[in-house]
């Protein structure tokens, strides 16, 4: 019994002890951790998850490159880093790059799981109405939101655009309120809309080609099925109406599928106000660009000044990415029911370089937390994996946890003293 009794007691003592030195737990596991800043520090130096910050453009004047247009801007996709702009920031009427908007918040519906592709989506009478470019939709006709899709990109169609509008929303006034909401969380602070196309007059329809760029970039990066459609250069879609079956050719009205080498996309517009407008995307050797013109005098200048900013791209951007990082190991962690915590990248890491930088300098460092204490959340910011080039720290891919930590109680610290009295 005494025995017993003396046992108890240093048990007792022994889970007090843990308990109170438990924020001294080695951290030596840790990568670089007592001598390296703490993640937040290089979040805050890097800015944006997994990318460096946009730059501000390469300073060009517009005449470099012989721009004629109001307003144009180049961005490099997977980075958003701005190469070259001219009057970026004017509000201009978009016309039909509107769609580029109401076609992230399609693909938005359908990646929550909202809407199918195969979904069929009645034609109503106020979408029939529609002017402008359209497919001629009738009132009553069903088609797949798929077909719409296609509708909307290939032949620019208001009438399929206003149909998927009040299909997922109801109405077109809802689904326009939903894009000013959408274009404000994505920091588009020149852009108004006042309708899912951009067939409107009104004055205060505007965006700028900054903005254009911004939620081109959205939707191509989050959603990069779309070249699937915009890369269509014609195509048949089925009406079957009241009055019989008939086809209906969509044709592509962004010409530069065919001029360019590596155009995939994206959206044309024009009205008498809005001039002619473009945003052009294309990809070569795993570089996606953004070419955006917007109010250029007529419809071959807008294809051949976006060709002229997209050939500036390609002969002065070089992208790294890091398709190899080092591999992660499990972290300590204080005051958990588990000592470590297993770990996991987060975005991956991309960077542009415009002045032909040599890529084989770059280096990368593991920093972590110096203390990564419970309870930790599934996806918590637990350190970053740092780039350094020449010297300089050009941007970071954060290192999360890949699963939840519960914070330990005073039952799971007296189990962790059993146990070490039972090994």
């Amino acid at each position: 019994m005494r025995r017993l009794t003396s046992l108890l007691l240093a048990v007792w003592l022994c889970t007090i002890q843990v308990m109170a030195g438990q924020a001294d737990m080695d951290q030596g596991l840790l990568d670089g951790g007592k001598d390296a800043a703490v993640a937040a520090a290089a979040q805050a130096e890097t800015g944006a998850e997994g990318t460096v910050p946009a730059e501000t453009g390469t300073g060009k004047e517009s005449a470099a490159l012989g721009v004629t247009a109001r307003s144009a801007l180049l961005m490099e996709a997977s980075t958003g880093t701005v190469i070259y702009e001219k009057d970026a920031d004017v509000r201009l009427r978009p016309a039909s790059i509107t769609k580029i908007m109401t076609l992230i918040l399609i693909f938005d519906a359908l990646a929550e799981g909202k809407i199918q592709l195969t979904d069929e989506v009645t034609t109503s009478a106020h979408a029939k109405s529609m002017g402008g470019s359209q497919v001629f939709l009738e009132e009553g006709e069903k088609q797949t939101v798929e077909t719409l899709i296609k509708c909307i990109v290939v032949a620019s169609g208001n009438d399929a655009s206003v149909a998927m509008a009040e299909y997922i929303c109801g109405s077109e006034t809802e689904f326009v309120s939903q894009m000013n909401a959408r274009a404000a969380g994505l920091g588009m602070s020149s852009t108004h809309f006042e309708d899912c196309c951009g067939l409107t007059d009104s004055e205060t329809h505007l965006t700028s080609a900054r903005d254009v760029a911004v939620m081109s970039r959205e939707l191509v990066t989050k959603y990069p099925q779309i070249h699937t459609y915009s890369s269509i250069w014609m195509e048949n879609i089925t009406h079957v109406t009241a009055q019989g079956t008939k086809e209906f050719g969509l044709a592509n009205t962004n010409k530069l599928l065919k001029q360019f080498d590596g155009c995939n996309g994206l959206k044309t517009g024009s009205t008498s106000l809005a001039k002619y407008c473009v945003s052009a995307t294309a990809e070569r050797g795993g570089v996606e660009l953004i070419a955006v013109i917007m109010a250029a005098p007529d419809y071959k200048i807008r294809f051949s000044e976006a060709a002229t900013l997209l050939n500036y791209g390609y002969a002065n951007c070089k992208l790294y990415q890091d398709a190899e990082p080092p591999a992660l190991e499990p972290v300590p962690v204080l005051n958990g029911v588990k000592e470590q915590v297993n770990c996991k990248y987060g975005e991956p890491f991309s960077y542009l370089s415009t002045s032909g930088e040599d890529f084989s300098g770059m280096e990368r460092n593991l920093v972590f937390k110096e203390q990564i204490e419970a309870p930790i959340q599934e996806g918590d910011v637990l350190g970053s994996l740092e780039y350094t080039l020449n010297g300089k720290t050009v941007g970071h891919r954060e290192v999360l946890a890949a699963e939840a930590v519960e914070e330990a109680g005073l039952m799971d610290y007296l189990g962790k003293v059993l146990d070490r009295f039972l090994v």
